[in-house]
């Protein structure tokens, strides 16, 4: 990076791919500081001059991808309130005047990771759930990850289960593995495609020339088809590879989907039974459970944050519900049995299950006798 950049600048043409150069340049050197416990001044250096350019040239969308570089460092410097001042200015340079719609969209990520973060360091836990919540993955499995394990482990450090909070990080760095390592597989076999088409082309070229020289005679004739034979052979044996390759990266990638959503699953139980009033639930046998108000928000805070917010967007998406409806949700949700769900409410298991199916066609709209209502919750 450090020779490419000097030589960039014996040819400075164009100031903003310079400004770009000295952000990579400086981002790299800050990597290899962090993994050699060095010092960042190098990296600084290289960021400063990028912001200082992208400032005086008001390239509002560098100057937001300078700062939140200049963010990260801090951050892995332990300087967490400096790295906390640097996103701030970076999020309020957004939305940038220039880049596309994915690139603006990338530099907010970016921010509010390193926001969220700082946030979580200083263990103000409120903050950081807020902007871990504001950020979007979309089609983005990694940073999906990144979210839902951060909101995990705040669940989990608001219950002062360390020894949980180290377990939930060391089974997202597993999945962190699995998805790197799928990347890698995955970019491996494009690398192997490109050559093989590479490949693929210099054959037909040559067949080509060879055509067109020995198609004076009968031997050419003859042995061009004989190569046209041997080229669609190749490319049948060829495609038949890449077929298999692809079923196989297919498997590969479902593998890993169903091993992720495993230890996901997984957590999410493990912090269910954590909570006391859970505990509550499953040790009411046939007695009378009554749950206070404190209890019910609880019970509802943890699932949203364990389970990507779901009663939130149920409250926002039917605003009529009652709120009896709401926690009949809640206890279908947890999976408690229609008896223990009639010694909360003081019914009856038949009066129970009429509940569900009113609940079901009345504020869902789903007559089909064959689609319970925890189908509806789950979907």
């Amino acid at each position: 990076m450090k020779k490419a950049l000097a030589i960039y600048e014996q040819h400075p043409d164009d100031e903003r791919n310079r400004i770009i150069l000295l952000d990579y340049a400086g981002s790299f050197a800050a990597q290899v500081a962090y993994a050699s416990d060095g010092t960042f001044d190098e990296a600084l250096d290289f960021i400063h001059r990028a912001y200082d350019l992208a400032k005086e040239n008001q390239m509002k969308d560098l100057m937001c991808q300078t700062l939140t570089s200049l963010a990260n460092i801090a951050w892995a410097k332990e300087d967490y309130r400096q790295a906390l001042d640097d996103a701030h200015q970076a999020i309020a340079l957004f939305p940038p005047s220039a880049g596309n719609q994915e690139e603006s969209a990338d530099l907010l990520s970016g921010a509010l990771q390193v926001l969220a973060r700082s946030y979580l360091s200083l263990d103000m836990l409120d903050s950081a759930e807020t902007v871990y919540r504001q950020i979007e993955p979309g089609e983005d499995v990694h940073l999906a990850y990144i979210v839902q394990s951060n909101l995990a482990k705040i669940a989990l450090r608001r219950m002062g289960a360390k020894q949980v909070e180290d377990d939930v990080d060391e089974a997202f760095e597993q999945v962190e593995d699995f998805y790197f390592k799928a990347l890698g597989q995955k970019d491996e076999y494009y690398q192997e495609t490109l050559r093989q088409e590479m490949e693929n082309q210099q054959l037909e070229y040559r067949s080509k020339m060879y055509g067109r020289t020995l198609l004076i005679t009968l031997i050419a004739s003859l042995i061009v088809v004989s190569a046209l034979m041997l080229v669609v052979r190749y490319r049948m044996r060829a495609q038949l590879q890449e077929k298999r390759q692809l079923q196989q990266e297919a498997e590969h990638q479902k593998t890993l989907l169903y091993q992720a959503n495993e230890v996901v699953t997984f957590l999410q139980n493990f912090i269910l039974e954590r909570s006391e009033v859970i505990k509550k639930l499953n040790q009411g046998g046939d007695s009378l459970i009554t749950l206070k108000p404190h209890e019910w928000s609880e019970i509802e805070r943890t699932l949203n944050a364990i389970d990507n917010n779901r009663f939130a967007n149920l409250r926002e998406q039917y605003p009529n519900m009652q709120e009896d409806d709401i926690r009949l949700c809640i206890l279908t949700r947890l999976g408690l049995s229609n008896r223990t769900i009639g010694n909360i409410y003081c019914i009856t298991i038949s009066a129970v299950q009429h509940r569900k199916l009113k609940l079901k066609k009345d504020v869902f709209g789903e007559t089909n006798p064959d689609i319970t209502l925890e189908q509806i919750l789950k979907n």
